[in-house]
């Protein structure tokens, strides 16, 4: 198990191989297709993104409200490949992060390598497990958009699988292989 830091550096990313488990301690920003849409609006018109897109993680995921006390309600991955079409265009920005589940295009993939990014796998499923690793949770942009709003989610040791890494290695084609081989 590794334990990694936000924002990440591209020393970080290097040093995570498809299949690692890790834990990331620090603040994600959060984000599925109605406020990535906005993100390229925004890069668009000239204008800066929401967050600081640099060494950020961005987690794809449309939380249910918070409980009384609690920071956030469940909090589990939504599927990646609807964000496939902005991803490419954030990672090129500095971006060097992505949680969701499912699989990546290829040219999300090509941009992980080129820019230096990573994709991690939360588990489906597990939605208030995973909360319980959100202390804290801010909305800092589109508020309108409801559950899809931008939050800033402080986070300690919140699980993931690294699926692609900077070296073009793929968790789940790798497993299909080896499966195939057994």
């Amino acid at each position: 198990m590794k334990k990694i830091t936000t924002p990440l550096t591209d020393e970080t990313v290097k040093d995570l191989k498809a299949g690692d488990k890790v834990l990331i301690t620090g603040e994600i920003y959060t984000g599925r297709d109605a406020a990535h849409k906005c993100f390229m609006e925004e890069l668009d018109a000239g204008k800066e993104l929401p967050f600081p897109v640099k060494g950020a993680i961005i987690y794809y995921v449309g939380p249910s409200p918070a409980k009384p006390g609690k920071p956030i309600g469940s909090a589990g991955p939504t599927t990646s490949y609807r964000m496939d079409v902005y991803a490419p265009r954030l990672i090129e920005l500095g971006m060097k992060g992505m949680i969701g589940k499912g699989m990546r295009n290829q040219e999300v993939k090509d941009a992980c390598v080129k820019h230096g990014a990573v994709y991690f796998a939360a588990t489906g499923g597990a939605a208030a497990l995973i909360a319980r690793s959100i202390t804290a949770a801010e909305v800092v942009a589109y508020e309108d958009l409801g559950p899809e709003a931008v939050r800033r989610l402080t986070v300690e040791d919140f699980p993931c699988t690294v699926i692609n890494d900077v070296h073009g290695n793929d968790l789940y084609e790798q497993g299909v292989k080896e499966y195939a081989e057994a």
